[in-house]
Formats: structure tokens, sequence, C-alpha cells
């Protein structure tokens, strides 16, 4: 009963992320539109481990970011430079982790689009 309670706060806690952050929205539009584009074009098993690993790394980036957004917040309300650059350096997290998903994205999909013209 307790493993189960664990997993309902974890869900809870992507469901609360989600609709409290747009960004989160943005990386899901993301994956909808990637998987989509993945069965689309019938790429390999392998590409769809990549293209997964890349998903996980990006979503879990943002659930962190949105975590210590809210406990910076919790701790120092008022503004504070040091409260700032946690922020920004977990923000900065994020965009590495997309970035190089976007990056992963055009290798694996290049030679799909590139095939069809």
């Amino acid at each position: 009963m307790k493993l189960v309670k664990s997993f309902g706060y974890a869900l809870q806690g992507i469901y609360v992320a989600t609709c409290e952050q747009l960004n989160i929205k943005i990386h899901f539009l993301a994956v909808a539109v990637v998987t989509i584009a993945g069965l689309y074009f019938h790429i390999m098993p392998y590409e769809w481990c990549l293209i997964v690993i890349c998903f996980g790394i990006v979503l879990t980036a943002e659930l962190f970011n949105s975590a210590i957004e809210n406990l910076v917040d919790l701790v120092s309300p008022d503004h504070h430079h040091l409260a700032g650059k946690v922020k920004d350096i977990a923000a900065g997290a994020v965009l590495v982790s997309a970035i190089a998903s976007v990056i992963v994205s055009v290798l694996i999909f290049s030679k799909y689009i590139c095939a069809y013209e």
C-alpha cells in the first residue's frame, strides 16, 4: 500500500507541475509531435530508444527545475540574487537537455526527411 501511495504522490507531482508550468506543457507537446513523427517515419527501434531517453531527460530536468523554483520561492520569498542564480542554473539545465534532444532528433529524422525530398 505504501508503494502505491508513493506512485500516487509522484503522479500528483507530475500533474501539478504540468498544470502550473507552461514549459512542461511545451515539452509534452514536443513529445507528442516527435512521437507522431517517429510513427510516421517508422524510425528504427534503437532510434526510439534514443528518443525516449531524450524525452525522459528533458521532462526530468523540467520537473527538477519546477521543484527547485518552488523550493526557492518557499525559502526566499523576497528577491535575493542567490535565489535568482539558483533558478537560472536550474533553467539552464533544462535548456542544455532540450538542445541536446533537438540535436538527437535532427540527427535521427534528417535521413527520413531527406529521403522524401
